[in-house]
């Protein structure tokens, strides 16, 4: 059933094709295949989790290497319920967000690579051989590119995918290193359990599926192609790339290091540095941005550092012996993946309904939504308390096992403890208030105040089919941030397929009790209702004085003197301009009567524009012969491909 919900999905967007390109009958005909091909996934993982066997097929294929074998198991059903749910509740949103009638010239290539980017995540997650998970890995990239590229008359854009193209194939050749030197060492692609790897061909193998995987993750520095692709894609698109295929790079890593023996000490430790670093720098850039998507995107950078710190966890446990940092760790991870999935992917929606009414991005030019667009920004609020990991919603109990988890390492000996499991929680709890202040920020200048610049004379509201997504996506944070036990079942077996458990100690809820955050978030909830009712209802609460904001000092005050995002987060991107080295240009004041002026603050990415585009443009200029070769002939780039198949052939005649 798996494989017919993959092929439903990869073709669902081929029928529309036929329809004409300003009529809406193929955009809905995708859609209903969208969903059908969700219903028919979701119902075969049901199946699968309540099989006793691990349903698997394998067969031979007309490539002369390894095999077309599929597998699902715990592990690739919890990564599969993501995939099966976030692009078909995108798929409904896009018939409000991006109606066939109003994008004619894109609208049926992105419902098609839309629906080819699903089916491709599906097959990744199921693949058991190495040659059919890179035929897959790279349906899915190519997929991604076309569908976040639909607006290619826009040169910002045209960057925008060419970075992640080139990107995204330089982690591929990782995988492709990785993938021969698996089957030189085991003599196959299958992916299967290989125990008696030696300690340095695991190390190699492992790094370099950390560099592969990570760029796909976006693990700093390996992020340059993310901001940038998730900021100029359709929004729907960017909550797929964010929600769903960043962790496909987090399945990987997860997978590899499951066949793969006893980690040394150092795999956990990198991943714990990496994940700390990712997360606090991700967190950074993002309060210093003033496009809305493109700080959505520097945070999903976060959550992946919080994710990479808990699988850091999870491989120290596994050194050390240590099943219950084992299944806090990868248990954390795991239940976060989902928590992003659902909380990223209602706030790229967010962001998709708020530039469907004012046509812009930039923060510094909005305010004032809230009295236009009021249950938009309750959702907001959900998405936001949710990510910042606050009580009663879901991103709080995830990072509250990954704590357990840490300061189970800070009490233990010596011997079996981590230095970096120490840096780790500090960068936890740095992550999570730094998180509060962007979206504290995000949230005042989007909704709060008043416009700063004049709004469009007629909003377009969000449509139902732009409000149900949203909904059911608030409505998952809320249940799984009450009843987080609800998952506990799936994530215990999935870290069982990981790793094998003692049965002692193979229970997520003895590690940590669940049930006094469904106390915990009960209370709140009835706190913040009878706050509510006594604020609308106490006759106090109706006398309401209305009096002028401070002006400073100007007589003809504007909405412009309020405080912009740039102002808002300038004090911690100062804090922490090390490594952001913004840009900065103040207010310069001039005389009595000063003449109008502004403050700007921007933020480039320190990695792609202070460093990578540069030494691109330096070896262009001094490296002539590069331009030779890239002339843009085919006839040229179909010789370069056999003299490198040559190459490799004589290679492999050597080496046997």
């Amino acid at each position: 059933m798996i494989l017919a919900a993959i092929a439903v999905l990869g073709l669902s967007g081929l029928p529309a094709c036929v329809f004409s390109s300003r009529r809406a009958a193929g955009q809905r005909l995708t859609t209903l295949l969208m969903l059908l091909g969700s219903g028919l996934g979701l119902s075969g993982v049901v199946m699968s989790l309540n099989e006793s066997a691990t349903a698997s097929l394998s067969a031979a294929w007309f490539l002369p290497w390894g095999r077309f074998a599929v597998s699902i198991d715990s592990l690739s059903a919890l990564f599969l319920l993501p995939v099966f749910v976030v692009p078909a509740l995108g798929s409904i949103y896009g018939l409000g967000y991006w109606k066939q009638s109003e994008h004619p010239t894109n609208g049926r290539r992105l419902g098609l690579f839309y629906g080819l980017l699903a089916g491709a995540m599906a097959l990744v997650t199921i693949s058991r051989d190495g040659v059919l998970f890179l035929i897959a890995w790279e349906v899915m990239a190519i997929a991604a590119y076309f569908a976040a590229t639909a607006e290619d008359d826009n040169p910002e854009v045209r960057r925008a995918g060419w970075v992640y193209l080139i990107a995204t194939h330089v982690g591929t050749l990782c995988l492709i290193a990785m993938f021969a030197l698996w089957n030189r060492a085991t003599g196959s692609f299958a992916l299967s359990s290989a125990q008696s790897l030696s300690s340095e061909l695991a190390g190699a193998l492992f790094i370099l599926a950390v560099i592969g995987f990570g760029f796909k993750a976006g693990l700093m520095p390996l992020h340059v192609w993310l901001p940038g692709a998730h900021a100029n894609a359709p929004s729907h698109v960017s909550a797929v790339m964010s929600g769903v295929m960043l962790k496909m790079g987090v399945y990987g890593i997860v997978r590899m290091t499951a066949l793969l023996p006893a980690p040394d000490m150092w795999w956990g430790g990198v991943l714990l540095a990496v994940g700390a670093v990712t997360g606090i720098a991700g967190i950074a850039f993002a309060i210093g941005q003033h496009d809305l998507k493109r700080l959505l995107a520097y945070s999903s950078i976060e959550n992946i550092g919080i994710i990479a710190m808990g699988l850091g966890l999870a491989l120290l446990g596994r050194t050390q012996n240590r099943p219950d940092w084992v299944l806090l760790g990868l248990g954390g991870a795991l239940l976060h993946v989902w928590n992003h999935s659902l909380f990223k992917s209602l706030l790229f929606f967010n962001a998709g309904a708020i530039i469907h009414a004012v046509h812009t991005r930039d923060i510094n030019r909005l305010g004032g939504l809230a009295r236009h667009m009021p249950l938009v920004m309750g959702l907001f609020v959900v998405g936001a308390v949710a990510i910042c990991a606050l009580p009663p919603l879901n991103g709080f109990a995830s990072e509250w096992l990954l704590y357990v988890g840490l300061f189970r390492t800070l009490g233990s000996d010596v011997q079996s403890g981590c230095p970096a499991a120490a840096l780790a929680t500090v960068a936890l709890a740095m992550i999570g208030a730094m998180a509060v202040a962007c979206f504290v920020k995000l949230l005042s200048a989007v909704f709060l105040g008043s416009p700063r610049h004049p709004l469009p004379r007629h909003l377009h509201p969000a449509s139902t089919s732009m409000m149900v997504p949203m909904l059911i996506l608030a409505g998952g944070c809320g249940v799984i941030g009450l009843f987080p036990m609800l998952a506990t079942g799936l994530l215990e077996k999935a870290v069982g397929v990981w790793i094998s458990l003692p049965v002692a100690e193979d229970s997520m809820m003895a590690a940590a009790p669940l049930n006094w955050i469904t106390m915990l978030g009960l209370v709140l909830i009835i706190l913040v209702g009878l706050i509510t009712l006594i604020m609308r209802f106490l006759p106090m609460a109706k006398v309401v004085r209305e009096v002028g904001t401070w002006d400073c000092g100007y007589s003809r005050p504007t909405a412009r003197i309020q405080y912009t995002g740039s102002s808002l987060g300038q004090m911690l991107v100062r804090l922490f301009g090390f490594f952001l080295w913004p840009k900065t240009e103040g207010p310069q004041l001039q005389g009595v009567f000063s003449g109008t002026t502004q403050f700007k603050s921007l933020v480039p990415d320190t990695v792609l524009d202070r460093l990578v585009v540069p030494v691109f443009n330096l070896a262009g200029r001094y490296l002539p012969w590069l331009r030779i070769m890239q002339q843009g002939q085919t006839h040229l780039y179909v010789l370069y491909i056999v003299v490198i198949v040559i190459i490799l052939m004589i290679w492999g005649a050597c080496g046997n």
